[in-house]
């Protein structure tokens, strides 16, 4: 089977390359198609190939915002010509789309050229954008309409998918996201500072305290606010944010109690390890989300994990590897962080359930071996 995995802007290269390798692992020819990353490096290819056909002349220009608008410019072109590349995929398998408003016309054809039918299947990494710009919530709900398939990662996002938005319940499938194993692997210890990137290995500060990470792009629905509210009042452990601010977070610094330490930055593959291996407790505060990245990546590590209960967050506590707090209440989460960080007793066990997932059902084998079966329902219903 020939699999076109499809990431045009480069959004999740962490999961786009942990599920090309695990596709290829289980037999699947993938090729992957996407951009450069421009935050760093990122992992190499495994098991499958990598092309980036998108966004090749914004990859060279340095400045953000003109890049975004060469990006635009780029957006059509590049659409055409992986439509033409997509003629020799089985399957293809978009993990996101960024031009709502005109992706549904430039998708692949629905057929090949000897005429047997391809199926277009669409990961569904947030239901609707955030933070979204006018028109773009109602052309997301459109854009749904042009695929075979689409991919959740919760029974929270399968929910919404058919009842808020009316898509049909046969056309929307769960599959678990996967633990970030990759990301756990050994790497050689160094030195180094905060205020650049740390050596692979280095935790960004030096401290005997319990260390609670709240990681990721800063962005408003997360709840960092009400992170900071909450730990007023917390002694004898450090709080450490870190990530690529996407707001201004000149007040959330300025207000922020004692034992809060930022790192207002991208944080790359060889550096985050160091982060997670030094957590004693990740805290994810969102307002709301479907499913996180950075709460797969906890699992990797073993990490117990306290959550907000918004999306599918209550679905992972109730595997035993997480605990929850009602979304929005600093008084909740200051009093659940208060528990944790007294019992380690009850860490550990969240800790030993996050790794028993990691291998098992959270195993990227295990996802890829599902999204395998989904391809191929899929090519067996074309066929008919």
């Amino acid at each position: 089977m020939h699999v076109h995995i499809v990431d045009p802007s480069a959004y999740t290269p962490p999961y786009d390359h942990a599920l090309c390798r695990a596709l290829g692992a289980e037999g699947a020819e993938v090729e992957l198609y996407t951009s450069r990353f421009a935050h760093g490096p990122v992992a190499p290819a495994d098991g499958y190939e990598r092309r980036e056909l998108f966004y090749r002349v914004a990859a060279r220009v340095p400045d953000a915002r003109a890049r975004r608008i060469v990006k635009l410019a780029e957006h059509v072109p590049d659409m055409l010509r992986y439509r033409r590349a997509a003629q020799t995929a089985d399957v293809v398998h978009f993990q996101w789309l960024a031009v709502q408003h005109v992706d549904g016309r430039l998708l692949p054809a629905r057929r090949s050229r000897s005429g047997a039918r391809r199926p277009l299947v669409l990961t569904a990494h947030d239901i609707l954008p955030r933070e979204a710009r006018p028109g773009q919530r109602a052309a997301q709900r459109r854009l749904y309409e042009h695929f075979d398939a689409i991919v959740v990662h919760s029974e929270h996002g399968r929910a919404r998918l058919t009842d808020e938005l009316g898509v049909a319940p046969d056309r929307v499938h769960v599959i678990a996201h996967g633990v970030f194993e990759h990301l756990a692997v050994d790497r050689a210890d160094g030195a180094g500072g905060a205020d650049g990137p740390s050596p692979a290995g280095t935790a960004p500060f030096a401290t005997e305290l319990p260390v609670v990470l709240c990681f990721g792009l800063m962005r408003p629905y997360k709840g960092i606010d009400l992170l900071l509210k909450a730990w007023r009042g917390i002694e004898g452990a450090e709080l450490w944010i870190a990530g690529a601010p996407r707001m201004d977070i000149s007040a959330l610094r300025e207000s922020a109690p004692p034992g809060v330490r930022f790192v207002p930055r991208f944080v790359g593959d060889d550096e985050l390890p160091a982060y997670f291996r030094r957590a004693d407790l990740v805290v994810l505060p969102y307002r709301e989300i479907d499913q996180s990245g950075v709460l797969f990546t906890a699992l990797a590590f073993g990490k117990p994990l306290l959550l907000s209960d918004v999306g599918g967050f209550p679905e992972i506590a109730a595997t035993g590897a997480a605990r929850t707090f009602p979304a929005g209440d600093a008084a909740a989460l200051r009093a659940a962080l208060r528990e944790l960080l007294a019992d380690e007793e009850a860490r550990s066990a969240l800790a030993g359930r996050a790794r028993e997932l990691a291998g098992g059902e959270y195993s990227w084998r295990a996802v890829a071996r599902r999204t395998l079966a989904l391809y191929d329902r899929l090519l067996v219903s074309a066929r008919q």
